[in-house]
């Protein structure tokens, strides 16, 4: 065993510049940290504790910025920082500051957590960004630690479930487990809690092919909500691309993860991470000196005319510099790590249009979607963009390329106001039904290019949106100035929860119409977690600093009711093999292999054109056939009750919203009844059509 308290040396004949991060090989680690600016870059190495500096060492070799420098001897488990000199010139971008302890954009798991401190800046609080603060901010840092990627995955390979029958669950590794009565309390908030069988079996149950997971990489509890009492809860402030965070690992090892996720392979069931590549938890000029700022502030940031202050296009303060080819490959070997060492099966890209920047503006071949289409590992993998930005021009619903799919808010928006009984939306509701085909079916798309939702992290809950008219959100201390007040939601009478039977009626028949909207819709269907089981955030819709009972479910106050609706319809969508790679299209258009399809007026008739603009009208009927699957005909009635003519034959109501009819065998012909507010899907038996 290695003297810990002599400092070790440098086997200058075996150090890598290949590759980045902290490499084990067995009988030592490779270090290396890119920095084409600094002028030395020194690595210190911490007890197992992270918090005693026992060594600094210079790392010995660069070529094209990276430094590097193999250690012998530095096992799994040793901490370490990096500390990094060069000019402290911030009108010229640069903000070197050795007295920064900096964490390696490629470790892998972290010791330690931010402790908030005016040390953690490289600018003297109280003074201008342009002074120079000497306290050494080490204790008050996070550290890499170095591991062994070793890991028994036991044959576990990617499900590759295709698109077609995809079902999106996008949840929270904490939200989903804090709260539920089956996931023992010692496990609850980590992946080991997610992972357990009540979680798994849950989402089996109703149909969930992939779990989508907020944040996980290790980001930061940002300053001025630790000082208000709150806390970053959904993960959107990244510190690292490559460990995941912290909290959620029980015993701080990454194993965790990767058993998780084996779990849900096992179970059939994808993992895709929701990734923040557009900026990071640094901040402005103003903000700390955690990583990249401290690294190498020119190169990992996009910066103003005057260098000195950050190009901000998300919000957030800063925007990394994909344009930068090091920056472009950390961000690419990051992805890769996670799908090749990790096992995940895909990622959802948080403000995608940022990471399509390029000089003249959002270019959907820019470097980084051009990178992955060609990625051997990257570009088989699911992929999906949340199509905007803050910047201008970057609002880009059905601007990416294949094989990007796309969160469809316009899908949102519409299905919302649609069930709300606004006026002239047939249009746009028929648009929703068909996958649309005005945003996606260009540049060679399938017809899967729309991840379908009427609820996800930020916003109203699926329940709120029939609760509240008005968003609630004076928990997050900002006097409810926070969060969009665009929110096509509708009470049903009365503000907040209501012991009315009539209204508690009234939102189960409208929430239960929006779920079928969503999974009846050619696309991807994508639900918010709990909002199978009528889960209220109270009206807040911006609940990112809610670490507490407004954002994790209650398991035990489920609606049985909602949740048995998720599970039809989700069977029902698969049993009849609803979802098509092909845009559909009228019968006098459409080409061999396409669905064909007819949209019918009430009176059983094909819409005519005037029907589309009449702005009362609120029910409309979609056919579908094809080579692979029976006839169905969807019917959704935003109206009142009325009675709708059926196409020639008999048909069997499978599904009923009003009721929560399921695989009902009775024969329906002629003339069929709807209920207010109601979607009924049937379907015509092959001999029948023919």
């Amino acid at each position: 065993m290695r003297d810990a308290s002599r400092p070790p040396a440098f086997d200058t004949s075996g150090g890598r510049s290949d590759l980045l991060g902290a490499e084990f090989f067995g009988d030592g680690t490779n270090f290396a940290l890119f920095s084409e600016n600094a002028t030395a870059v020194e690595l210190c190495l911490f007890d197992e504790t992270g918090k005693k500096e026992l060594h600094r060492l210079p790392l010995p070799e660069m070529e094209g910025g990276i430094w590097f420098g193999f250690l012998p001897g530095i096992m799994p488990g040793q901490v370490y920082g990096y500390r990094v000199h060069g000019p402290y010139e911030p009108h010229e971008g640069h903000r070197f500051n050795p007295n920064k302890l900096l964490l390696d954009p490629y470790a892998r798991e972290l010791r330690g957590e931010i402790i908030w401190d005016d040390a953690l800046h490289g600018y003297t609080i109280g003074q201008d960004d342009l002074s120079f603060d000497e306290r050494d901010s080490a204790s008050f840092m996070p550290k890499g630690v170095v591991v062994d990627s070793e890991f028994d995955w036991d044959s576990d390979r990617a499900l590759r479930t295709g698109w077609n029958e995809t079902v999106i669950y996008e949840g929270h590794v904490k939200g989903l487990t804090q709260r539920h009565p089956r996931v023992p309390e010692n496990l609850r908030g980590t992946f080991q809690g997610l992972a357990t069988d009540p979680i798994i079996e849950h989402l089996n149950e109703i149909g969930v092919t992939t779990l989508e997971l907020l944040p996980i990489h290790a980001f930061a509890n940002d300053r001025y909500l630790v000082e208000k009492g709150l806390s970053n809860y959904w993960g959107y402030s990244t510190l690292s691309f490559f460990a995941p965070h912290a909290p959620y690992l029980k015993s701080g090892q990454i194993q965790e993860v990767k058993e998780a996720i084996r779990r849900f392979h096992k179970a059939g069931i994808e993992v895709i991470l929701d990734v923040v590549y557009n900026h990071t938890c640094e901040g402005s000029e103003l903000g700390q000196t955690l990583s990249f700022r401290g690294i190498d502030n020119a190169s990992y940031y996009l910066l103003s005319d005057d260098k000195r202050h950050s190009f901000d296009t998300t919000g957030t303060g800063n925007t990394l510099n994909m344009g930068h080819p090091m920056v472009l490959r950390m961000v690419m070997d990051s992805l890769r790590y996670w799908v090749q060492v990790m096992h995940v099966d895909g990622f959802r890209f948080d403000l995608a249009s940022t990471l399509g920047r390029e000089a003249e503006g959002f270019e959907r071949d820019g470097s980084f979607f051009n990178a992955i289409r060609q990625d051997p590992v990257l570009s088989g993998i699911k992929l999906i963009a949340e199509p905007w930005d803050v910047g201008d021009g970057g609002y880009q619903v059905g601007g990416y390329r294949w094989p990007f799919r796309e969160w469809n808010d316009k899908f949102r928006d519409d299905t919302r106001a649609f069930w709300r009984r606004d006026p002239g939306l047939l249009g746009p509701i028929a648009e929703r039904l068909y996958g649309s085909p005005v945003q996606f079916n260009h540049s060679e798309r399938p017809a899967t290019s729309s991840v379908n939702f009427v609820a996800a992290h930020d916003g109203f809950t699926l329940w709120d949106t029939v609760s509240y008219n008005d968003k609630h959100n004076e928990a997050n201390g900002e006097d409810n100035r926070d969060g969009h007040g665009h929110n096509l939601s509708d009470n049903m009478g009365v503000e907040g929860p209501s012991d009315d039977e009539t209204v508690d009626t009234a939102r189960l028949r409208r929430v239960r119409a929006m779920l079928a909207t969503v999974f009846l819709s050619q696309g991807v269907p994508m639900i918010l977690a709990g909002d199978e089981l009528g889960h209220s955030q109270g009206g807040n819709n911006n609940a990112y600093c809610q670490d507490n009972e407004i954002s994790w479910l209650n398991w035990d106050a489920g609606r049985a009711d909602v949740r048995d609706a998720v599970q039809a319809l989700a069977a029902f969508r698969a049993e009849v093999g609803l979802s098509h790679s092909r845009f559909a299209a009228g019968p006098e258009d459409a080409q061999p292999g396409q669905p064909i399809s007819r949209w019918l007026h009430p009176r059983g008739e094909d819409m005519a054109e005037g029907d589309w603009t009449d702005g009362e009208q609120r029910c409309l009927g979609l056919m579908l056939e094809s080579e692979d699957m029976p006839r169905v005909l969807i019917i959704v009635n935003a109206g009142d009750d009325l009675d709708f003519t059926l196409p020639e034959g008999k048909w069997q109501r499978r599904i009923d919203t009003a009721e929560a009819v399921v695989a009902c065998d009775d024969p329906v012909e002629g003339t069929l009844s709807l209920a207010w507010q109601s979607v009924v899907a049937l379907v015509q038996a092959r001999q029948e059509q023919a």
